[in-house]
């Protein structure tokens, strides 16, 4: 199975602004936990290096990694960072959640 999953350019320029002030951090590590109040619940990690099996998603010199066994939950999603009234936070467009909380950090299928 081929993971498709992408980063906005909005996205890609806050990775950007993150990694300049966190040395040795290479890239954004994007997961799906179990939890949240809609069953599961994205997190982001700040990593070093690509481990074994991520799917490394490159947009204008950064990237972003997702583990196996997330890949599946975000095939075909967009990651989005947005800054309005209701604060910053990047904002996944998940093509796979059924429903998500009002904050979007969590969802389900």
């Amino acid at each position: 199975m081929t993971t498709s999953i992408t980063l906005t350019e909005a996205a890609a320029s806050r990775i950007r602004d993150i990694l300049a002030r966190e040395p040795g951090k290479r890239a954004l590590r994007i997961a799906v936990n179990g939890g949240g109040c809609s069953g599961f619940q994205y997190d982001f990690q700040l990593a070093e290096a690509a481990m074994e099996g991520d799917l490394v998603i490159e947009r204008s010199g950064v990237q972003a990694l997702v583990d196996s066994v997330s890949q599946e939950f975000l095939n075909g999603a967009e990651v989005d960072f947005v800054d309005d009234l209701m604060g910053q936070s990047f904002r996944i467009r998940n093509p796979n959640a059924t429903s998500s909380c009002g904050c979007g950090t969590s969802f389900s299928i």
